[in-house]
């Protein structure tokens, strides 16, 4: 099947000579990897890019350095880290968030706006332990010469989600978040981006969910994890058992974008142990006859 990709890097192309206006959303993959370290990918990272905003979903390792390769291989201004405004988690494993004190504390001196988290229960606990690792170094720009823009950057501001239902919402953008199944959290979020031109759902880690497939149903474009079924049956049985109990495999996607029929599947945090990547793409494919791709970072979809 085509990628449905916008490659603005390989076309040479900025995002205002491509023709896109202002307003136009589009997705940029700021990492697709999982726990495993992976030099070709960073930790989970999603940007929905919307009238010159980025919202940012999950911050895994090497997450802001990806939004930085963004802004100026393609020209995407508002992924500059200091233009990140939005950050929205889906859990706190550390595959999500690693990369949350260096986006809090990369030239916060410059920055206009505080940065808005949006998380579970312990977002907050989280956000304080890094102004603990950082009070040296916000001390000490406070008190010297250093001119520093906006003095409550240095801070985020929190807020922490109690339920499903919007937690976001301003000019023509809504974001909802919605309950998964991720192992023994007690609160693991997806999230659904609804703008004028594109309905996006992200999954975050989840096992076979329901509620993804009915906050998915005519999506433009479902971004799910998922576990690639040959290399899962490889397994230890007990390894078997947790990874099936936290994340969803290759088959069980497939059912779920048969019943949703998004627009494009996009699969990301690929579990796929002793196979190949491409194997969960495959495997997909197999069952689902609609357009799916398997991201790699930095990849833009339109």
């Amino acid at each position: 099947m085509k990628k449905r990709l916008f490659y603005l890097a390989v076309l040479g192309l900025s995002a205002s000579a491509s023709g896109m206006t202002l307003a136009d959303t589009q997705v940029v993959m700021l990492g697709t990897g999982t726990p495993v370290p992976d030099g070709e990918r960073a930790g989970a990272g999603v940007a929905v890019i919307h009238d010159g905003e980025a919202y940012v979903f999950d911050v895994g390792a090497g997450v802001v350095e990806r939004a930085t390769q963004a802004a100026e291989r393609f020209d995407i201004e508002p992924l500059s880290p200091i233009n990140i405004d939005h950050l929205f988690l889906t859990h706190l494993h550390s595959d999500h968030v690693l990369d949350y004190p260096e986006l809090l504390a990369t030239y916060w001196w410059r920055r206009s706006n505080q940065l808005q988290v949006f998380g579970p229960p312990g977002t907050q606990a989280m956000s304080e332990g890094i102004y603990t690792m950082l009070a040296d170094d916000t001390e000490t720009r406070l008190k010297d010469k250093s001119p520093v823009t906006n003095p409550e950057a240095a801070h985020a501001a929190v807020t922490e989600i109690s339920g499903p239902g919007t937690v976001y919402e301003a000019g023509e953008i809504r974001i909802d978040a919605f309950p998964v199944s991720h192992g023994d959290w007690d609160e693991a979020y997806g999230y659904k981006v609804t703008t004028p031109d594109k309905t996006i759902v992200i999954s975050g880690d989840t096992s076979i969910d329901d509620e993804v497939q009915r906050q998915a149903e005519g999506a433009d474009i479902l971004i799910h994890e998922v576990i690639s079924r040959r290399g899962w049956e490889e397994l230890p049985e007990q390894w078997q058992d947790y990874h099936q109990y936290a994340h969803t495999l290759s088959n069980e996607l497939a059912g779920l974008a048969n019943a949703a029929r998004p627009d494009l599947l996009v699969l990301y945090h690929v579990l796929h142990y002793g196979a190949p990547i491409e194997s969960a793409l495959e495997e997909v494919q197999q069952q689902y006859d609609g357009e799916v791709v398997l991201a790699d970072d930095l990849d833009v979809f339109r």
